[in-house]
């Protein structure tokens, strides 16, 4: 067979990744600020104080409320998540086995996506700590990082998110509020592919890759504009032919980084990981 890769395959399976990652291969993307096309190896997101309203004399100057405007640097880093696929094993590669390999790069690169972005959300300081992590987490936990967040004058704008394992999100469906359709309904208009509802103004999403050391669980609620995301490259995909291996090499990349913007925007629920 031709140790050669058509343009057109390169083309296809390029685009069946980017969809790919685009659909599936993060969950949280969606759920902070982002940037995209960024040049260089940072960028800035701009936190802005809060302002304050104040009176003029007649005739007088509006007084200005001079905002606070505080630079919050985000990094980018680069990442790749290859394969190799041998030459004899192509003749019997068919479209669906093309999609196995486009989807396996574009999940790795979403859950490192997913990761970077937890991991700007651990960066929150632990005066905004709910919770213990000897006890499971119940809906009085719940209810003091929803108030710790109404505290800190957290805009309820239909953007605030909540993040929640799996045992936290079963404890959740034994709150009847949570549950009944009555209190809470889907959230599809912000994530397809993973489950997810609405209550408490709280879109609240299961995920698998929160921080857990040992028995010791993070969950976290935020705002969308408490943590940002930079892209400086999306999702590519090279393929080159290597004949010591008589293999092509399918290599998927990209450059992004997170940062957390504001921490009295995030709430961190600390609690213990247990079956429920």
């Amino acid at each position: 067979m031709s140790t050669q890769v058509s343009e057109s395959f390169i083309k296809q399976f390029e685009a069946d990744v980017h969809l790919c990652y685009q659909q599936n291969g993060s969950k949280l993307r969606n759920t902070v600020r982002y940037k995209n096309g960024v040049k260089g190896s940072s960028t800035v997101f701009q936190k802005v104080g809060k302002g304050i309203a104040s009176q003029k004399a007649r005739h007088g100057l509006v007084p200005v409320m001079s905002l606070d405007h505080s630079p919050v640097e985000c990094e980018l880093q680069d990442y790749y998540a290859g394969d190799w696929v041998d030459a004899l094993d192509e003749l019997k590669l068919s479209i669906d086995e093309r999609r196995v390999i486009a989807n396996s790069g574009a999940y790795a690169l979403g859950r490192k996506t997913d990761e970077l972005i937890i991991n700007a959300l651990s960066q929150v300081g632990s005066e905004n700590d709910v919770g213990d992590y000897a006890e499971v987490m119940t809906k009085k936990e719940i209810l003091d990082a929803f108030a710790k967040l109404n505290e800190n004058d957290v805009p309820d704008d239909g953007q605030r998110f909540g993040l929640v394992g799996p045992h936290q999100w079963n404890a959740l469906l034994n709150i009847q509020e949570f549950s009944n359709s009555d209190y809470a309904g889907d959230n599809l208009p912000f994530l397809k592919g993973t489950e997810s509802r609405k209550w408490l103004g709280i879109n609240w999403i299961m995920h698998t890759g929160l921080p857990l050391d040992g028995t010791n669980r993070d969950c976290f609620i935020f705002h969308k504009t408490a943590v940002g995301h930079a892209c400086g490259q999306e999702v590519k995909s090279d393929i080159s032919w290597h004949g010591d291996h008589a293999a092509h090499f399918v290599n998927n990349m990209m450059s992004q980084g997170a940062c957390l913007i504001d921490g009295t925007g995030v709430i961190r629920i600390k609690c213990k990981e247990a079956s429920i």
